[in-house]
């Protein structure tokens, strides 16, 4: 995948790098990203020489048909792996569980700390669960990264995407080995996420906004809504209106008559 889906990847958008010395050339790291379109889980692994590895829905490994076979050998071939939402805690501790799994490999994990795409291109606050205990499982180092400009290019519901060149800034490994044995402590949780994410915003330069994307998200559907039921109910009472004067119209011609 790195030849045939990174390699034209790499020649058509030229992504440029900074930091790509941080990334240690072996052993596990936590490479822990902002997150501003579907295309940053291609454009970061396309531009680093070890496999990375992401998690993703089940749903795109699980669609029946044509479609969903090629769908889940492409998420497969880029190193997406697949996590069950499903149960009482949903995605988180199958994220967990998954992230502590490539980390004991050896190898590379991937994760957006926001826990969604941002909706307007700004920083969100940082989901305090998957990070920091699965650094704080396996001690290994987290290595903040700032994708840039990736939202101007594949914006959220365009497929096709804009030629433009994104960028891409690697920060220095986090060490956060003085909080070991401490993942069950939510203060410690929420203390190491705030630091990643600090990282990531001087990285990226984006405005931070303290509070969780996925309830942003929800704002801005719901102002959608109440914005289209405030449209409906204009039309609605101009229609009302409008057959209301021609009533009125009609009566006056009708008194009006010999």
């Amino acid at each position: 995948m790195k030849v045939t889906v990174g390699g034209p990847l790499k020649l058509a958008f030229r992504p440029w790098v900074e930091g790509l010395e941080n990334v240690p050339a072996e052993g596990p790291a936590i490479l822990a990203s902002n997150h501003l379109s579907f295309s940053d889980s291609f454009f970061l692994p396309a531009v680093l020489d070890r496999k990375v590895t992401f998690i993703a829905k089940a749903e795109y490994f699980t669609t029946p048909g044509v479609k969903g076979r090629l769908t889940a050998a492409f998420f497969k071939g880029v190193g997406q792996l697949p996590v069950d939402r499903s149960g009482a805690r949903g995605a988180g501790e199958a994220a967990i569980k998954s992230g502590i799994e490539v980390l004991e490999r050896g190898e590379l994990f991937g994760i957006y700390p926001e826990g969604t795409r941002s909706p307007d291109g700004r920083l969100y606050r940082g989901k305090p669960g998957g990070l920091a205990r699965v650094a704080l499982a396996t001690g290994a180092p987290v290595i903040p990264v700032a994708m840039i400009d990736t939202e101007k290019i594949q914006p959220p519901g365009k497929i096709v995407p804009k030629l433009m060149r994104p960028g891409i800034r690697i920060g220095k490994p986090l060490d956060f080995s003085r909080y070991q044995g401490m993942e069950h402590d939510r203060f410690v949780l929420r203390a190491v996420t705030d630091e990643v994410m600090y990282e990531i915003m001087k990285l990226s330069g984006q405005e931070y906004v303290d509070v969780y994307a996925t309830a942003m998200k929800r704002q801005l559907a719901e102002a959608a809504k109440a914005g289209k039921e405030a449209e409906k109910a204009a039309r609605a009472a101009l229609a009302r209106a409008e057959r209301e004067q021609a009533e009125k119209e009609k009566a006056e011609e009708r008194r009006s008559e010999p």
